[in-house]
Parts: structure tokens; sequence; C-alpha cells
């Protein structure tokens, strides 16, 4: 007997759940032991010799030495940057890679590595083992991940941690722009924006910033 179109679809449909959970356990398996981290995001592009790259370096070292392992997206640019940083202090570099069109790959200075096809669960996996974020200049993958972590903190989907933003002159648009017309509007209150949301100019203010606001820190 052949199968319909919605049958057929619906084949599909329940092979992709098994996808997912199949992906999910494995993950769940590869980072279940890694200790705690700090997710560090910021462009792919950013280039090697730049004050950004260098500085993220330095902020995932001290990181390490603060007792965080450091989980970055995997790929070139500030996340190359993260996890040179982790790797060159001794401590844990974690890769979160994602299968695009035009193929990404791991960066040399990964040491634990967990590769995705679904951007949710590789966004789960970044909230799920990080007790705080670091948001460096980057694009719309940045902000992506921005907003994910201030919308579970800010609805209560996951206990609030510190989230940085590094580089005032960067951000500066988008914070005024959070105050000034979103919270203007009432679609956002400045209690929300000032407690979920720490900017800083040097990596020594990230370190500073994330003990303060995270009570069982290493």
């Amino acid at each position: 007997m052949k199968t319909s179109p919605i049958d057929q679809l619906s084949i599909k449909e329940s092979w992709r759940m098994f996808r997912i959970l199949a992906e999910l356990t494995e993950g769940i398996e590869e980072l279940s032991e890694i200790g705690p981290c700090v997710s560090i995001f910021g462009s792919a592009r950013a280039k090697r010799d730049s004050a950004i790259y260098a500085d993220t370096v330095t902020i995932a070292k001290l990181l390490v030495k603060a007792g965080y392992g450091v989980i970055t997206g995997g790929g070139p640019g500030l996340m190359e940057a993260g996890n040179k940083g982790a790797k060159e202090a001794g401590g844990v570099s974690v890769g979160l890679t994602i299968e695009l069109p035009h193929e990404q790959e791991c960066n040399k200075y990964v040491t634990v590595h967990s590769d995705y096809r679904y951007f949710f669960l590789r966004k789960l996996m970044f909230v799920k083992y990080a007790q705080a974020y670091v948001v460096m200049p980057g694009g719309m993958g940045t902000i992506d991940e921005l907003a994910e972590a201030f919308v579970l903190a800010q609805t209560e989907r996951i206990e609030p941690f510190p989230i940085v933003l590094y580089d005032s002159s960067y951000w500066k648009g988008l914070v005024n722009w959070l105050k000034k017309t979103m919270a203007k509007e009432g679609y956002i209150t400045e209690e929300e924006i000032s407690g979920l949301i720490t900017v800083c100019d040097t990596p020594e203010d990230v370190i500073s910033a994330i003990r303060k606001k995270v009570s069982n820190h290493p």
C-alpha cells in the first residue's frame, strides 16, 4: 500500500523528533561534566590582529583564573579568541558548533567539542551550562543570543545570571534605545535593563561584574 503525502510528512516529522532527541541527549552527555562555565559571544568576522580579539583572549584567561571554563560557538573570530584564551590558560575550552550552508570549521583551541544541527538546541546548551554571559561586539547571531538570555531571565524561566556587554562605545546605541524607546513606551522597565545587563570596558571589570552577581562562583 502506498502512503499518502500526508502520511509521508508525518513519518518525516517523527524521524525529525528522534533526531532532535538524539542530538539533545548527545549534547548533555558531552557537556555534563565540564564544570562552571561562562559563555562568550561575538563576531566570527573579527580579525586576529584587532584590539577586540586581544581583549576577548584576555577575558577568557581571566575567567579561567577565576575558576570558570569558557563556552563559545567554536568558530572563528571572537569565538576563536575565547577558546584560545581558555586553552592557553589551561582551562576548559568548549565549542558548540552549528551546521551551516557555508560550513564553519571548529577552531583549533577547542578542547570539548559538541556539534549541532538545530539552533534551538545549541542555544539551550549555551544557557544550561553557563553561569554568566559575556557579549562581545557582533552581528545578528550575537544579538539573538543576547535576546534569548535576556528573555529567559526576564520571564524567570532561568535563574537570572550576569549578562555583560563588552565595549560601551559599541553597545551604547542599543542600550540607549532600550531605555529611551522601549522603556519609554512601557514595553520593558528600566529596572529590568539595569538589573540584567552590565556594560564593561575592561577585561578586569568583566570578571568583577560576574563575581558580584554570581553567588556561587568557583
